[in-house]
């Protein structure tokens, strides 16, 4: 029997090579360098340009945006919510009110291992003694096992959160992630007026937390209240050396360039 077809063969491998290169990111970045977040969302979820993607949202201060923008482009995208059991009370009335008020379509709500969980925090205070090993154990790992079925994922991330964002590009490769999976921060050169802008101009229910001074809202043992002209950050794992919870990496280097709104 001839040999079946090279060409066909090769379209039929499997492919075990990273979703996406930097090179890819980098294309990206220039393609929709002069683009308005909303054209950007529109063309890209419209022709397919990130493959499987989902966005994660942690339903916390400025998450009402970015959950608007995508449900105005595609509110098929699913959106992963990781339930750490340690959320503040608001924070799960508000990720409800939204999914509801947004017509999120693909809502998943993602719980740690539960025999992880007896094994490493049977207790349920890891977090007084080890904030990474929680995060670890409540955050990183149940997105990780979600997150085997995209090829890419929109984050909340802003440069102006914090001193380790300030550097970051649109869209990035996920360093920590070898499936070479992408990262897409669309609200990355966003102000704080412009976030206020579009929840006036959206009539966008706010975070009840927001008010009584939580400006960046994670999980209830690991949050505090932040001073007027701190960082908005500054009041997550207060006391600690630790700046994210495991699922994002600051880059050292950064696109100035980019579109602000």
């Amino acid at each position: 029997m001839a040999d079946a077809d090279p060409e066909i063969r090769i379209r039929d491998r499997i492919a075990v090579g990273p979703t996406f290169t930097q090179s890819d990111a980098d294309a990206l970045n220039d393609r929709f360098r002069d683009a308005t977040t909303q054209e950007m969302l529109t063309t890209a979820l419209g022709e397919g340009l990130l493959g499987r993607v989902a966005a994660v949202s942690s339903f916390g201060a400025e998450s009402a945006v970015l959950l608007h923008l995508i449900a105005t482009a595609d509110p098929s995208v699913p959106v992963l919510f990781l339930e750490t059991a340690k959320h503040f009370p608001e924070t799960l009335a508000y990720r409800d009110l939204l999914v509801e008020r947004l017509g999120l379509t693909d809502f998943r709500n993602l719980t740690p291992d539960a025999d992880l969980l007896a094994a490493k925090d049977a207790t349920g205070l890891r977090w007084s003694y080890d904030p990474d090993g929680c995060c670890d154990l409540r955050k990183v790992e149940p997105l990780a096992r979600a997150m085997a079925g995209f090829d890419a994922s929109f984050t909340g991330r802003k440069a102006f959160q914090s001193a380790t964002r300030t550097a970051l590009p649109r869209f990035e490769i996920d360093t920590a992630d070898t499936a070479g999976r992408l990262k897409v921060n669309p609200l990355i050169t966003w102000t704080p007026a412009d976030i206020d802008a579009y929840f006036a101009q959206h009539d966008l229910p706010r975070h009840p937390l927001v008010e009584q001074g939580f400006p960046s809202i994670g999980c209830q043992p690991c949050t505090n209240r932040v001073k007027p002209g701190e960082d908005p950050r500054s009041g997550r794992w207060a006391g600690w050396e630790k700046v994210e919870c495991g699922i994002h990496t600051p880059l050292p280097d950064g696109d100035p360039n980019l579109p602000s709104f």
